[in-house]
């Protein structure tokens, strides 16, 4: 006979470890290397991003015109996202 299984979600948990500093540190890693197989045309840029928690985050982008039309025509970036 199969025995039921019951998880909780410890929201404050999720919520500590969303907010960490460990976090941060690894979307900053992440988001740098992302910049740099993309280019010198671009760049991370760390950020707290909302829902009411500070949750670390953070975004990859162009930096220049030339990041713009290289996005565009090659999609430089988009193909440096990848695991």
């Amino acid at each position: 006979m199969a025995t039921k299984v019951r998880f909780e979600m410890n929201h404050d948990g999720w919520r500590e470890i969303l907010c960490s500093q460990k976090m941060a540190d690894a979307c900053k890693a992440v988001g740098e290397r992302i910049a740099a197989e993309a280019g010198e045309h671009f760049g991370y840029r760390g950020a707290k991003v909302g829902y009411g928690g500070g949750r670390v985050g953070g975004y990859v982008s162009s930096t220049s015109i030339e990041g713009d039309k290289l996005e565009a025509t090659d999609k430089v970036l988009t193909k440096a996202v990848h695991t």
